[in-house]
């Protein structure tokens, strides 16, 4: 019986038509025009396009299907050996035995050959076992001595590796010599190179704002703070040191902040690359009482603190912080710590002196200022420590710094030590 269902890849296809009609069923009429899949049989050799079908009357259901010759194997005796050359088409699929069949059969879906595995002798065997052990056993006995000198780095790991470095000396930064000398703390101190840059340009005003909030306070700082960074941003540069400007810092009385619980007093402290922080809340209430000493107030608090950032960009903070910590004695201590405070409130009066002109600060301003610095000393804190330096030396530094404009007369460090008490 005729087989109804699809054919398969690699069947005899006659012509590349579609399915084999039933026995008495009609003729579906013409075949499907699109060219058939690699691997079918296609009239006028494999693999070629299928020429179009010419329709077909319609066969009557109670007639016999037709039947296509067989096709021929080959066309004479001399043909070349090999698979026969096919040619014609049969509708439906072929009879068993046909030796059309068996020649697509051959040609394009032959019989696998099938793998025997050939017979190894007992001596190559044993030869390829022993070679293996050889070499696992090898790499046991690497593996056991690179432990064993790993055991021993753990063990005294200060002590000489066993194993050979790929480094050469140069490439091993243990033995690399290094490529300058540290300056001395003293000599970053002493001779600086921000005392050679010159004297601040000058053009920065009063800020508008007066001390009478919070938001006033804070806009005063912000607004002076911007001009201050104008005019030391260079001054740093020119000494070979980065600039980056300070935080600013606003706080309530005992409120904690970056720089620590704040006690009514500015400060300054490393956090976020340097910050400052102010308070508010005394010098809008002292304002109204002394309104031009307030105003003085408020650019003197906020340039002292801005002169300790400048100290600490150009490596003279920390300098002194080291120097500090090694003195010998609280006295000497005392004294190095004064030095360090004086330069600040120095170049405090570096920044206003170069501005007096646009600031102004003349008149009662300039007054106050004068008696500004007769009064900030030591005598008369409320802990009387000595760590800031006297009225007298207070006086004598800001007034350098305020008459030239130049931080190169701010050299506290290299001063005598009655210039300092």
């Amino acid at each position: 019986m005729a087989d109804e269902s699809a054919p398969k890849p690699g069947h005899f296809l006659p012509g590349g038509a579609g399915d084999a009609p039933k026995s008495g069923a009609a003729d579906p009429g013409p075949a499907n025009p699109e060219t058939p899949k690699p691997g079918h049989f296609l009239p006028g050799g494999a693999g070629g396009v299928a020429p179009a079908p010419e329709r077909r009357p319609t066969v009557p259901a109670e007639s016999t299907p037709l039947t296509a010759p067989t096709p021929r194997i080959g066309s004479s005796t001399n043909a070349p050996a090999g698979p026969p050359q096919l040619s014609g088409s049969r509708l439906g699929p072929p009879p068993p035995g046909d030796p059309a069949a068996a020649a697509f059969k051959a040609r394009f879906s032959p019989d696998p050959v099938p793998f025997v595995p050939r017979k190894r002798s007992k001596g190559l065997i044993a030869a390829i076992v022993v070679g293996a052990l050889l070499v696992v056993g090898g790499g046991v006995a690497a593996a056991a001595k690179l432990l064993s000198s790993y055991d021993d780095i753990v063990a005294n790991p200060l002590g000489p590796p066993s194993l050979k470095s790929t480094e050469s000396p140069a490439d091993d930064p243990s033995t690399a010599d290094p490529t300058s000398e540290p300056i001395p703390d003293s000599v970053v101190e002493k001779e600086n190179k921000l005392y050679a840059v010159g004297k601040l340009t000058g053009g920065c005003k009063e800020p508008g704002y007066r001390p009478t909030s919070k938001e006033s306070v804070r806009s005063y700082y912000q607004v002076l703070l911007t001009c201050m960074n104008k005019a030391w941003e260079p001054v740093v540069k020119k000494a070979g040191y980065s600039f980056h400007p300070p935080k600013l810092i606003i706080f309530d009385d005992g409120q904690e902040t970056a720089c620590g619980v704040q006690k009514k007093v500015s400060s300054y402290c490393d956090a976020d690359g340097g910050s400052v922080a102010m308070p508010w809340q005394s010098i809008v209430d002292d304002y109204p009482k002394n309104k031009p000493l307030g105003r003085i107030d408020l650019a003197d608090n906020l340039g002292y603190v801005y002169g300790v950032h400048v100290q600490k960009l150009t490596g003279i903070f920390d300098a002194a912080s080291n120097l500090s910590d090694a003195a010998p004695n609280e006295g000497y201590r005392l004294e190095h710590d004064r030095r360090q405070a004086l330069q600040a409130g120095c170049l405090s009066a570096v920044f206003l002196g170069a501005n007096k002109a646009a600031f102004p600060i003349q008149g009662d301003l300039l007054k106050w200022w004068q008696w500004r610095t007769k009064h900030n000393g030591d005598e008369l804190s409320d802990d009387k420590v000595r760590d800031h330096g006297s009225n007298k030396s207070v006086e004598l530094w800001t007034g350098r710094g305020f008459s030239t404009g130049d931080p190169g007369s701010c050299n506290t460090f290299a001063a005598a030590a009655n210039k300092v008490s």
